[in-house]
């Protein structure tokens, strides 16, 4: 796993084998970020990482010149991770919390830019995420709910929804606000 552009540009990241995470792959990573650099410009951003596991969105949202980093998870052994590689990196504009991502959506005051959601692949009822994004006003105006999911899954249906790409097992799911 690397940071692929910024201040960490090509840095590695090797989190301890004992994570129960599915990172992001490289390659759909740089797909994903591929596709937002036409449209974003990360400096100043607010991001929150659900389902953020090692973190590897997050840091390369922080890495690119985000003003405002949340990592959410619910493992206590992932956001000790995440708090100490952003440590290490020297991010100070990241944190991470530990909560489940529907109670941290259901309590949060903050509007995002851009919210990213990679739950495991498995997980029942992943459109609580994307209704209560919407219906707790969260994104800010023209921001982004993008949603890491398995081949099979359709939101196309939801109100918002922009576009999907495929890559291999990664899907992303589109929304704007």
């Amino acid at each position: 796993m690397r940071i692929i552009r910024g201040i960490h540009r090509g840095r590695k990241i090797t989190p301890p084998l004992n994570l129960p995470v599915r990172p992001t792959t490289d390659l759909a990573k740089e797909s994903l970020f591929n596709i937002l650099d036409n449209h974003i410009d990360f400096e100043d951003m607010h991001v929150l990482d659900l389902y953020a596991g090692t973190g590897s969105i997050s840091y390369e949202f922080a890495s690119r010149g985000g003003r405002l980093v949340i990592a959410v998870d619910i493992n206590p052994k992932c956001i000790s991770y995440i708090n100490e590689t952003a440590a290490r990196l020297g991010f100070i504009n990241m944190k991470a919390i530990r909560s489940s991502s529907i109670t941290f959506l259901d309590h949060c005051k903050e509007k995002f830019n851009i919210i990213f959601a990679d739950p495991p692949y498995d997980l029942e009822g992943i459109e609580e995420v994307i209704k209560r994004v919407f219906s707790n006003d969260l994104l800010r105006e023209d921001g982004w709910l993008i949603i890491e999911h398995s081949p099979g899954k359709d939101f196309s249906a939801f109100d918002g929804f922009n576009q999907h790409r495929n890559y291999g097992k990664v899907n992303f799911s589109f929304f704007r606000k």
